[in-house]
């Protein structure tokens, strides 16, 4: 083909594993990767906001979001990287037509809640709560910018159930999935 195209968009929930299952492809293949959530952070930067500002002013402003998902559409037509990781990013791909696995890490609400009271120190409530608000914000965002709902897995390749299985399992699903 000698086209440029992601090897593999990550996708799914705070508290799904992409990060985890991102460093473990990155450790094995010596793959580059980019993620959305860090696109956002680095632009939060740039207009020397806090996360929370930059939320707000994204939330006010429509077109800031949108300027971001363009600079992740950029990344997954026109560059070098293999893992694109982001909540939209196998959508993109998707919709662009890119040749490529477009994976979606399914855990349930329940279990997501329990790794980020693992990784955060908050109560068990307080993560399920925020996790709740956050996927209502983001569905209410997504639906009215762009007509999509990031819990449809029509353009995801491959779903993986990651529910009850840990990251090594994850792990080697992925490989075979990549290698298949």
């Amino acid at each position: 083909m000698g086209v440029n195209m992601p090897k593999i968009t990550i996708s799914g929930h705070p508290g799904s594993g992409t990060s985890s299952l991102v460093r473990k492809l990155m450790e094995h293949f010596n793959w580059n990767s980019v993620n959305g959530g860090q696109i956002f952070r680095d632009e939060a930067k740039v207009r020397n906001l806090s996360l929370s500002e930059f939320g707000k002013l994204c939330s006010e402003d429509e077109m800031v979001d949108r300027q971001l998902d363009e600079k992740l559409k950029n990344l997954i037509s026109e560059n070098e990287i293999e893992i694109i990781e982001s909540r939209l990013s196998g959508w993109w791909a998707y919709k662009l037509e890119a040749k490529c696995i477009r994976l979606w890490l399914d855990v349930t609400d329940e279990e997501r809640a329990n790794r980020v009271v693992m990784r955060e120190g908050v109560s068990f409530e307080q993560a399920l709560k925020e996790n709740s608000e956050r996927a209502d914000i983001d569905f209410q965002r997504y639906e009215s910018m762009y007509g999509l709902n990031p819990e449809h897995k029509e353009p995801y390749t491959h779903v993986v159930d990651a529910t009850h299985i840990g990251i090594d399992e994850v792990f080697s699903l992925t490989l075979e999935i990549l290698e298949g």
